[in-house]
């Protein structure tokens, strides 16, 4: 008989919120965690605002947070999700569960970004004479100037590093960063790991923060954001005829998986079970979906044939959403050419009308969202629709919340690169 995977402990450090309660009923609520940057100065950009963090402190969530004094936010972010999480399950260093067949698999993006400190060093080495940098120059100064500590965070294997090494988490350990996919395909990997017998429980999710000046222009620079600066709440609206490019966001999402013999034997409450993972590459160009649909089409369906379930079964999808032309529309062709006729009559939203694009985050925290769905019965809307476009013709959840008890979500993820992922959650059922 095939394992069955749960979830049992959940934790989220959000723009909409600093724990999983405060980013749910945020969300139903339809408040914007969208505003202008503060992590830097943003004025000359085009996009000035971001989904930020507000009032985040570390010393609020870990008994030590000096321990990530040199980190960066990706791995600071981690280690409160992860507390929520393994607190909400019951699993803070029990001394009952044997820690090797405890796993991590994150996706989680990269850490530490040094840009003053490179500016600086870029323009005491650079010789304007011969308009040419002076290597030299650039190392020596660079042996006192750049931390040893920060190098290493650099790296996208620190972040579960550090979670197992302070959570005393010694089974397999893992990170894949495939862009905005990440922490769904993280989840649906690490669920295979217990489905295989390699593990009994897992530490899932992601972690990531791109509001920087380097993540800021990249983006600008593919034309990929929004530029409403005259009013930045209003900038993210999936499936809005007017949609001008995602908002990027940072935070962290995190979740225990268990195999269910272990966690009834435990006692353990159980929010909802992971019964369906699908997972294909548009193989066309690494910014753009296949027009046709082709990746996210094959996706959903294999996430229908592993859950054993009909398109009619699912009560709700949490789409990518990501507010690009692009994206949302070849999500609704996909939605279409899956469901049929049924499309129209399964809810859509978007969360990152919300709280913008957590980037490799965004999957966990969207699955989070979905397990809250199944567990209230209330469905999250999307926020700011306002004009209706012909190419996004299904139900979004405009604006406002909806009452509506479902027993299986979909949440869809996919990301550049081609890569698509997405994940069933169903109600528990013994």
């Amino acid at each position: 008989m095939k394992r069955r995977v749960v979830i049992t402990g959940m934790g989220a450090v959000t723009p909409l919120g600093l724990s999983v309660r405060e980013l749910y009923e945020n969300q139903l609520h339809g408040r914007s965690g969208v505003d202008f940057i503060t992590n830097f100065d943003a004025t000359t950009f085009p996009t000035k605002f971001a989904a930020e963090l507000k009032g985040f402190d570390l010393a609020k969530f870990v008994e030590k947070p000096d321990r990530w004094a040199h980190s960066g936010a990706n791995n600071r972010f981690s280690a409160a999700a992860a507390q929520q999480a393994l607190a909400d399950a019951g699993l803070l260093w029990d001394a009952k569960v044997d820690r090797t067949r405890f796993a991590v698999y994150l996706g989680s993006g990269e850490g530490i970004q040094d840009f003053t400190g490179m500016i600086h060093l870029i323009n005491r080495a650079y010789d304007t004479s011969k308009n040419a940098m002076d290597t030299a120059d650039f190392c020596k100064n660079g042996q006192t100037r750049f931390k040893p500590q920060h190098e290493y965070e650099q790296e996208l294997h620190t972040t579960p590093a550090h979670l197992a090494d302070y959570f005393e988490i010694l089974g397999p350990n893992y990170n894949c960063l495939t862009a905005c996919a990440a922490s769904s395909q993280a989840i649906g990997e690490g669920a295979e790991l217990i489905r295989a017998g390699d593990a009994e429980i897992l530490l899932s999710g992601g972690a990531h923060s791109m509001i920087h000046p380097f993540g800021v222009t990249g983006f600008n620079r593919l034309t990929a954001l929004s530029t409403r600066n005259a009013d930045p709440k209003k900038s993210s609206r999936p499936f809005d005829l007017n949609r001008d490019g995602f908002v990027l966001g940072e935070g962290s999402g995190m979740l225990v998986l268990e195999e269910l013999e272990h966690a009834k034997k435990r006692g353990a409450k159980i929010y909802a079970e992971l019964t369906g993972y699908g997972s294909t590459c548009d193989a066309f160009r690494l910014t753009d979906s296949h027009e046709s649909g082709r990746g996210a089409i094959a996706c959903i369906k294999e996430a229908l044939k592993e859950a054993r379930l009909q398109p009619s079964d699912i009560g709700y999808i949490n789409a990518h959403g990501t507010s690009t032309h692009v994206n949302d529309s070849v999500e609704t062709l996909a939605i279409k050419q899956t469901f049929g006729e049924q499309a129209y009559k399964t809810p859509v939203s978007s969360s990152k009308s919300m709280m913008g694009h957590l980037i490799a985050a965004a999957g966990a925290v969207e699955l989070i969202t979905s397990i809250m769905a199944i567990q209230r019965g209330v469905l999250p809307p999307t926020i700011n629709y306002e004009t209706p476009d012909p190419e996004c013709d299904l139900d979004y959840i405009p604006n406002t919340a909806r009452e509506k008890r479902v027993d299986h979500v979909l949440s869809n993820s996919f990301g550049f690169g081609g890569q698509n992922v997405s994940l069933i959650v169903s109600r528990f059922r013994d």
